[in-house]
């Protein structure tokens, strides 16, 4: 029998944005899961800044922006962590949850290739579940041969096979926080209950403003 796939796909969602739900959609439908679990994290471990929006206010703005799609469910296991989160064992937390009849495919974006390296414990997570890389059309495909001394041919070759090629969305976070801190709009990067939850609460504004 068929394993079920789940993906997970995990970020500080600093805010949510329209390319965040687009990719993952698209890279869900290409692997055929059954749905998309959204996980913010406290903060990256690799970077040395914390979120600008609090816990709360990210996952309910995580919240508004899937509620009309069943695909995508939301799991606080990284926010209620009291240390830092490595994937690897948000990825295992998953793996005991859901068993072994169930194939589990994290993803992350091209841009996070040449940070692999230096991720805890990464060639155990290579070997537990499918790390998914996603590129956006019309990119360079991204190319994991440099990294075959360091992990051997089998971790590289699974990793060629989950590459996935997903739609052109130019939306980032940093530049939606830069809009709002100027005063601008970003409502045509997100979506329109994201939107309001902000304007209501009054996030990324500069501290001039606020």
């Amino acid at each position: 029998m068929a394993k079920r796939k789940i993906v997970l796909f995990g970020g500080t969602f600093d805010p949510v944005h329209l390319g965040h739900t687009a990719v993952a959609g698209a890279a869900a439908e290409h692997i055929g899961a059954e749905k998309i679990i959204l996980i913010p994290a406290k903060r990256s471990p690799l970077k040395d800044f914390l979120p600008v929006a609090s816990e709360q206010d990210r996952f309910a703005m995580l919240a508004l922006a899937v509620a009309d799609d069943k695909k995508f469910w939301l799991s606080d296991y990284e926010l209620k962590s009291s240390g830092p989160c490595y994937t690897l064992e948000t990825v295992r937390h998953f793996q005991a949850k859901y068993g072994s009849d169930t194939e589990l495919y994290w993803l992350i974006g091209a841009d996070t290739v040449d940070e692999l390296q230096r991720w805890y414990k990464i060639t155990g997570l290579i070997d537990e579940c499918n790390l998914c890389v996603m590129f956006r059309a019309g990119c360079k495909r991204p190319n994991f041969a440099e990294f075959e001394a360091l992990w051997g041919r089998q971790r590289i070759e699974k990793l060629q096979q989950n590459i996935i090629e997903t739609p052109l969305i130019d939306i980032s976070g940093t530049e939606i926080r830069s809009r709002l801190a100027a005063g601008g709009d970003a409502a045509d990067m997100l979506h329109p209950k994201v939107a309001d939850y902000i304007r209501r609460h009054r996030l990324y504004k500069s501290k001039a403003e606020s």
